[in-house]
């Protein structure tokens, strides 16, 4: 992939984002997982963080904040979104790019 082109993969998606964005960390400092979904325009990428649980075993809330990145199949530009549902962070994905054109 040639540098700023816009990618044709998933992967190449990942690897824009890793270029540009500190790589999200888990509690233990191990790097998070990246996952991408695709979509007609763009790809959303996103970190994965296991549940979390406290002392006895119960599921604990995620901790507030984070954000999702998406990245253009047009033209390369990476945008940060709200930690939101896929589809939801999507949808708002789309509503900001109709206001700015």
């Amino acid at each position: 992939m040639a540098p700023n082109s816009p990618p044709t993969t998933p992967d190449e998606a990942v690897q824009i984002v890793r270029a540009r964005y500190a790589q999200p960390k888990l509690p233990d400092g191990t790097p998070a997982e990246l996952n991408v979904q695709e979509f007609d325009i763009g790809y959303l990428v996103y970190a994965v963080f296991p549940p979390s649980v406290d002392a006895s075993g119960r599921p604990q809330p995620a901790p507030p904040g984070g954000a999702k990145i998406v990245v253009s199949k047009e033209t390369g530009e990476t945008v940060t979104v709200p930690n939101y549902p896929t589809e939801q962070a999507i949808a708002l994905y789309r509503k900001n790019l109709a206001q700015n054109t």
